[in-house]
């Protein structure tokens, strides 16, 4: 059989690539899927084109391409125009084009439509088109140019047969009518038609969903013998008692749950998931205080050394009354610091160790630990959740794993995604907490939201002010970070104290950054989502979010969470027109109901962003899932594994554990 490197084209550099992409073999390379299509089939007159869209257009030029510059960008434009109208294009960084493009051409071109600054219609550094049809578009990969690999993967396909088996049984493809798994592919990679893609697509990424679930119920049926910890009848109501609020009824359910998972031979494998506010973290300390009450040690992971003690600060008033030593582990530690901490870790000193990935570095070790705890579970892949857990007890029972998620996911996804755990869903908000009020802003009206920006800062109120990029892009209609920054700093914000933060920033003058804004020493901070993880910050009452239309309306829900945290009123402006998506997050708080119609709205590959990276647990979820498959794909694993079909589910099950023993990083696989 032919192998990877037989293929014509394919070099020792371009087989490296590859390597390194993950593609050793055949199967490999034809199970690697376009990220998208292009469809030059057909062309859109320029009389019907509209903003937002991918199409195809015909014309030809109005006048020669015009070459210019500005702050070392070159920009190649020109007029398209066809017997219905005319259409303004733009490239970037492509100043050859000027001397390849010449009036009496006809140039069909694919690309997006877009609004330039002044909301006129724009085609933006489209692709010329010289092949029709539905083209595949894989992801980049260097010094392997787009037609290279559609030339590989062409000829890939004449071993279609051999490396790429059959892996659901027939009787399950009858009865939920998907193709045979080489038409799909064939059809996945070079499609005869749009009938034929939907129909490879939707048997892709049902096998892509299916399977993933497979093997995340086999990891649950073979769950590792755990650390039993003994929980009193009444510890539960003792820690609430120990505490100055009552706790909600989600709350109080939630934390039997986790104490009925702690006295179990097998180690508990949770994740609370919940909204914003609604006392995730008081439910991680009573897990903790079960855990050391009975003699063990717990060890809390969060994704940022603020976060880290801000837990520690939290931990210290909650856990230390009940006797309970807390102490932290971080990088920025020196040396003297570090070393007394790993002594205090070793000996068990402190029975609740809180910190960042440091918890997992070299040279950590554990004294008889019995819990370990991740917050924000989207910052962490299984690995460094698993990885806490191996350093725990080298070749010993498992420790207890609690996991922790703000992000509200509807409850159909979160099973697909983190099937290897069992979940509580806190739904229920502690009384007393301020809704935040959420509203659209015209860019007509925005004098008058920067006024009431002035007023909050006068009664010692903050604002947050979220741009979509970092830097300006040429490209790209929307207000970047530093380019707000400056212009609030030098025009309606000059008597204010602002700041500015963003991911790719220094890490020493980010934590400053937030420091002071935490300590009230700031008075707006401009940033990207990099605050979307954050500190609480009572005194925070407005959030201003750039571009709205640019975020999901989960992403948008997460950002709304940073203010409202404190007793004052607060607000969340939305700098966009006005339009149906944005008003569902106006009209509620309830972060599973946006991320419901979040997930209908747009699929479960942009929800998890997997469309616009191209990169996915789950093969074939970026390009034809939606969330009817989602429910689909969970009854059918139902059934598989209901009496009578052992055969069936072992096959499906071989075939789960070999699609993901390589790929597979939210799921452990041994």
């Amino acid at each position: 059989m032919m192998q990877l490197q037989d293929l014509k084209g394919l070099g020792k550099a371009r087989l490296e690539t590859l390597q390194k992409a993950g593609i050793e073999t055949l199967a490999d390379l034809l199970l690697t899927l376009p990220i998208r299509y292009q469809d030059t089939s057909t062309t859109t007159p320029l009389s019907e084109i509209a903003p937002g869209k991918e199409i195809c257009v015909s014309g030809y030029p109005k006048d020669a391409p015009r070459l210019s510059y500005f702050r070392g960008l070159s920009s190649v434009t020109l007029r398209l125009c066809d017997e219905t109208g005319g259409l303004s294009v733009v490239w970037y960084n492509q100043p050859w084009l000027q001397t390849q493009i010449h009036k009496e051409d006809r140039l069909t071109l694919y690309g997006r439509i877009d609004r330039d600054k002044q909301g006129r219609i724009r085609m933006i550094s489209p692709v010329i088109v010289k092949e029709r049809g539905i083209l595949p578009v894989y992801k980049a990969l260097p010094g392997i140019p787009a037609k290279t690999m559609r030339d590989l993967i062409r000829q890939g396909l004449t071993q279609l047969e051999d490396c790429c088996p059959e892996t659901l049984p027939e009787i399950l493809r009858i009865k939920y009518h998907l193709c045979e798994r080489n038409f799909a592919l064939r059809q996945a990679h070079f499609p005869e038609s749009r009938d034929h893609l939907a129909i490879a697509l939707r048997r892709i990424s049902f096998e892509g969903m299916l399977l993933y679930q497979a093997a995340a119920a086999s990891v649950r049926g073979e769950r590792s013998k755990g650390i039993q910890i003994d929980v009193p009848q009444n510890a539960c109501s003792a820690y609430w008692a120990s505490l100055p609020f009552p706790p909600t009824n989600a709350q109080s359910r939630v934390l039997n749950e986790i104490a009925g998972d702690l006295q179990e031979t097998y180690a508990m494998g949770r994740m609370v998931q919940g909204d914003v506010g609604c006392g995730k973290t008081a439910l991680a300390f009573g897990a903790m205080a079960l855990t050391a009450q009975a003699g063990y040690q717990a060890a809390l992971m969060a994704p940022t050394e603020i976060l880290a003690r801000q837990h520690l600060e939290s931990a210290q008033k909650t856990l230390e009354p009940l006797g309970i030593r807390c102490g932290l582990l971080v990088g920025g530690m020196k040396a003297k610091e570090r070393r007394e901490a790993l002594e205090k870790i070793a000996s068990g000193e402190w029975q609740a160790v809180i910190g960042t990935h440091a918890l997992i570095s070299e040279g950590v070790e554990y004294h008889r630990l019995g819990l370990v705890v991740t917050d924000e579970q989207h910052r962490f892949g299984v690995r460094q959740r698993r990885l806490l857990s191996k350093k725990a007890q080298p070749g010993g029972d498992a420790p207890n794993e609690l996991v922790l998620s703000a992000t509200p996911i509807p409850r159909t996804l979160a099973l697909v995604l983190y099937g290897d755990l069992d979940l509580s869903i806190v739904d229920e908000l502690p009384p007393g907490r301020t809704p935040v009020k959420t509203r659209m802003v015209p860019e007509e009206k925005r004098d008058g939201l920067y006024d009431f920006i002035h007023k909050e800062a006068a009664q010692g109120r903050q604002t947050y002010i979220v741009c979509p990029l970092v830097e300006e892009s040429e490209q790209i209609d929307a207000r970047s970070a530093q380019e707000t920054y400056v212009e609030l700093c030098n025009g309606p914000f000059s008597d204010l104290r602002l700041g500015l933060t963003y991911g790719d920033q220094d890490p020493g003058e980010k934590a400053e950054t937030i420091r002071r804004f935490s300590a009230g020493e700031l008075d707006a901070l401009v940033s990207t989502t990099v605050i979307e993880v954050g500190v609480n910050v009572p005194s925070a009452t407005v959030m201003v979010i750039e571009n709205a239309d640019r975020f999901g309306l989960s992403q948008l829900h997460q950002l709304r969470g940073r203010v409202g945290r404190g007793a004052k009123e607060s607000w969340c402006f939305l700098m966009a027109a006005p339009n149906e998506r944005l008003k569902t997050l106006c009209e509620t708080n309830d972060g599973f109901k946006i991320a419901q119609k979040d997930l209908e709205l747009r699929g479960p590959g942009d929800f998890l962003g997997t469309r616009q990276h191209g990169d996915t647990l789950i093969p074939g979820m970026a390009l034809g899932a939606d969330v009817q498959m989602l429910e689909e794909t969970s009854l059918c694993l139902k059934w598989i594994r209901s009496p009578g079909y052992e055969q069936e589910w072992e096959q499906l099950k071989q075939a789960a554990q070999a699609a993901f023993a390589r790929v597979l990083d939210d799921i452990a696989m041994n």
